[in-house]
């Protein structure tokens, strides 16, 4: 069922597929084993704030515990987290979402040198996102290649209402439709299909990449389930059952294929922005900066033939449709959008399990930087050559969302 034309787009499937799959992904794979874009500075002990929320409690006490803070340079501050001998034993005693949903946040002697030299790159702020503040003593450096995204046992109620309140709260969408990713259902689907043909492309687009974030993620939770959980080993795989479930066209009445077809959109979107920040990353100033230079160098030049590669993708999305109408009405309608996005990064604050608060604060990064190129075009034609881009800056948390948010896709 996911074949063909995209709506909205002059793109279709078949055409991604082979791009991505052949092209993009295996260079892609490879700048994000970097070191550069393997670690994440991240809060995960932010307090929700929408709602009174002490789900998480359980992870932080069983499965991590705080470094001393002898061991931590200063660059990393003191709320940084290691996993410990104590630590796991006593994650034993935690329920198996919880144990399964422990970040590890141990951190290599090299890369602790390295991260010392990557503060002084972080440095302006954001403007789609609520982005972490990186000086605060509770972020903390994690190893996305030691925390990949995967099931984790976070289910039930409390992931519903993160995901209920992303859609009820915050998307451009007809009140009569509820919890639209709910299986079975059909009405939501009858009213979304009715709404999609009356509503402006900006409303449709907003709503298409939220649903394609969450399917995003729902398919990587099904391709890396927990499979097999014994004291000799721990299985991960694909869980068709889960994935049928999510997507399937008769369980879903319908909205399966619609789902996927918006995870392409998404992908479309994210391509088009690596397309536009060519100019950002071209410059001789701007380094991949680790402190191993020779691999710096190699990662920039990987960086640049795969924003090349976006650039030469045939049939981009034209983001020019987007707020072209009164420019009065256009101003108001992008502030929405600002704000909306700006609400949903919030909420990721409330997601209970760490390893799913870890991946949704940096996809929703990571989409957000994207919003922001697509909206700084006439910025970024103008960055000089050489010296400062006092107009359009990303930080070195921006670039690392962006690519591994991109990279999930």
């Amino acid at each position: 069922q996911v074949t063909g034309h995209l709506d909205d787009c002059t793109c279709d499937v078949e055409t991604i597929d082979a791009f991505n799959n052949y092209k993009l992904f295996p260079r892609l794979n490879e700048l994000l084993e970097s070191d550069y874009f393997r670690y994440y500075k991240v809060n995960l002990k932010k307090p929700c704030p929408f709602w009174n929320d002490n789900s998480h409690c359980g992870i932080r006490d069983c499965a991590v515990k705080p470094c001393p803070s002898d061991e931590v340079p200063d660059g990393i501050r003191s709320g940084s987290y290691k996993y410990s001998e104590e630590a796991n034993n006593l994650a034993e005693e935690c329920e198996e979402a919880k144990r399964l949903g422990a970040v590890d946040g141990s951190l290599s002697k090299e890369t602790q040198q390295a991260v010392l030299q990557w503060t002084r790159h972080d440095d302006s702020s954001d403007s789609f996102c609520e982005a972490d503040d990186i000086y605060s003593p509770d972020t903390e450096y994690v190893d996305l290649l030691l925390n990949p995204e995967r099931y984790t046992g976070y289910k039930g109620p409390d992931a519903w209402k993160i995901w209920n309140s992303i859609y009820e709260e915050n998307c451009f969408k007809p009140q009569n439709v509820k919890r639209p990713l709910a299986s079975g259902r059909g009405e939501s689907f009858i009213y979304l299909t009715k709404w999609f043909s009356n509503v402006c492309v900006e409303k449709r687009a907003f709503y298409r990449l939220i649903s394609g974030l969450h399917a995003s993620i729902n398919i990587h939770l099904s391709a890396r389930y927990l499979l097999q959980d014994t004291w000799s080993e721990k299985k991960w795989g694909p869980n068709v059952t889960e994935f049928q479930q999510r997507f399937d066209e008769v369980i879903t009445r319908g909205e399966g294929p619609r789902r996927l077809k918006n995870l392409y959109f998404l992908y479309l979107i994210e391509l088009r922005a690596l397309s536009k920040v060519l100019p950002f990353f071209e410059r001789p100033g701007f380094q991949l900066y680790t402190g191993n230079k020779s691999q710096d160098v190699e990662m920039k030049n990987l960086l640049l033939e795969i924003l090349r590669l976006a650039k030469s993708f045939p049939l981009h999305f034209d983001e020019n449709s987007f707020f072209a109408g009164n420019k009065k009405e256009a101003a108001k309608l992008k502030e929405e959008f600002r704000l909306h996005f700006k609400n949903i990064s919030k909420i990721m604050d409330c997601v209970g399990c760490f390893k799913c608060r870890l991946w949704g604060k940096l996809q929703t990064q990571g989409l957000g930087t994207v919003l922001k190129i697509l909206f700084s075009e006439n910025l970024i034609e103008k960055i000089p050559e050489s010296g400062p881009s006092y107009g359009f800056q990303l930080t070195r948390q921006e670039i690392v969302a962006l690519f591994n948010a991109f990279g999930r896709l």
